[in-house]
């Protein structure tokens, strides 16, 4: 029809990068304010990490779900909903008295509002209209920067917002910021009939089983826990580290903003490698590169000058592992069901995310520091190497009569 036209590959890469420049970047900000709106309610840091670690896993439970409704409904009614929730949630926060309201917003409207805002919906819609498997890593891998540009943006703003004000009032901003993802759901939606489709007629259940009896795939989605383990760790939990260290009381927020402004770097390097390298021996390198890289900063004495050194590092290892996953899920199954399957791949990472927020907050309040779960992220990232090198990451064949049942 010619009313839709206007939606290219194009306009949809940029409205949906957008939306991921606005999620990702607002979630990086929970570290500046947690210890702030810790304090200011009188709760010690666990309470609030809990939260957050809870968000953490119901955006990663969320995440299929809400790839199941894009893949049958389209991405643009998740979008709309999810940016209303995500306002909402902080919204809820900024007025709580007591931890279960907190929990409700950040742990669960927020954590909703994630799982359909995040990459295995966004990548999956701009991946289906994509035909080019080598410009699909490309344009994976722009898209997932659009994250790291949020680090960017939002991060130095929240802090100076903080700065100027108090903790509430920087909940209603991100309130507020959260509410102009709404406007891009019109956008991102995409007729189906132009969609890259492979898979035939096969049904969604069958989909789901497919990938869960494949090796493959249970191997990239354990490698995957690895990956929200630590960054979501870093994220959370970085900035209230550097305060233990004689350095700059601003590095914890420069620092989160300079993996942030690295990761755009990374993530489009990651994405185009993807298109022509074997992409689970990439994914391979990032986590092998991600433990020297923590083990070197831990060894070595903390400064301004390797907070700066390390996260700029940490920053083109960081989110290049979402365009390299998905991806797998794509080369794979194909991409009629991505969202769903990547979705399902998403669990894993947070659930990783859930263990690292709470599990440093739980052993700092108990020894004072976060040396335990740091060195468990090293460990992890060797181990996460390990399953990704025997992936079969070769196309699955289908026999025709295999496809059907009920979705």
């Amino acid at each position: 029809m010619p009313s839709s036209n206007w939606r290219t590959p194009f306009v949809i890469l940029l409205c949906g990068t957008t939306v991921m420049l606005i999620a990702f970047g607002v979630r990086m900000t929970y570290g500046l304010w947690i210890v702030p709106a810790s304090t200011g309610l009188g709760w010690g840091l666990e309470s609030l990490s809990f939260a957050q670690a809870a968000q953490a896993l119901v955006w990663g439970f969320a995440a299929p779900v809400m790839g199941m409704i894009a893949d049958r409904r389209g991405t643009g009614r998740v979008i709309a909903g999810c940016g209303i929730l995500f306002a909402l949630g902080f919204l809820v926060t900024a007025n709580a008295t007591t931890r279960i309201e907190a929990f409700l917003g950040i742990g669960v409207l927020t954590g909703l509002a994630m799982g359909g805002l995040t990459a295995s919906v966004i990548l999956s819609a701009i991946s289906k209209v994509v035909e080019d498997e080598r410009k699909r890593g490309l344009y994976a891998g722009i898209a997932s920067a659009g994250g790291s540009s949020g680090q960017v943006v939002l991060v130095p703003v929240v802090q100076s917002v903080l700065d100027a004000t108090d903790w509430m009032t920087t909940l209603f901003v991100l309130a507020a910021v959260t509410a102009v993802i709404i406007p891009f759901a019109y956008t991102m939606v995409s007729r189906r009939e132009h969609l890259a489709v492979s898979g035939g007629q096969q049904s969604l259940g069958d989909a789901v089983g497919e990938a869960f009896r494949h090796r493959g795939f249970i191997l990239l989605t354990a490698g995957y826990f690895v990956c929200g383990f630590q960054t979501l760790f870093m994220v959370t939990h970085f900035p209230p580290m550097l305060e233990a260290y004689d350095v700059s009381r601003e590095m914890g927020a420069w620092a989160i903003a300079l993996i942030g402004l690295f990761n755009i770097l990374g993530c489009i390097i990651f994405g185009a490698a993807g298109g022509r390298w074997r992409k689970k021996n990439l994914l391979a390198w990032i986590y092998i590169l991600r433990a020297v890289a923590m083990t070197a900063f831990i060894m070595l004495p903390v400064t301004d000058m390797s907070i700066v050194v390390f996260s700029s590092v940490m920053g083109i290892l960081w989110l290049g592992v979402v365009p390299l996953t998905g991806g797998v899920v794509a080369q794979i199954f194909g991409v009629r069901y991505m969202a769903t399957l990547f979705g399902f791949a998403f669990v894993s990472h947070q659930l990783g995310g859930f263990i690292g927020i709470w599990a440093a907050g739980w052993l700092f309040d108990m020894f004072g520091n976060y040396l335990i779960v740091w060195w468990a992220s090293v460990a992890l990232g060797v181990v996460a190497a390990a399953f990704n090198l025997p992936i079969d990451d070769r196309p699955v064949e289908r026999r025709p009569l295999a496809t059907g049942g009920a979705a």
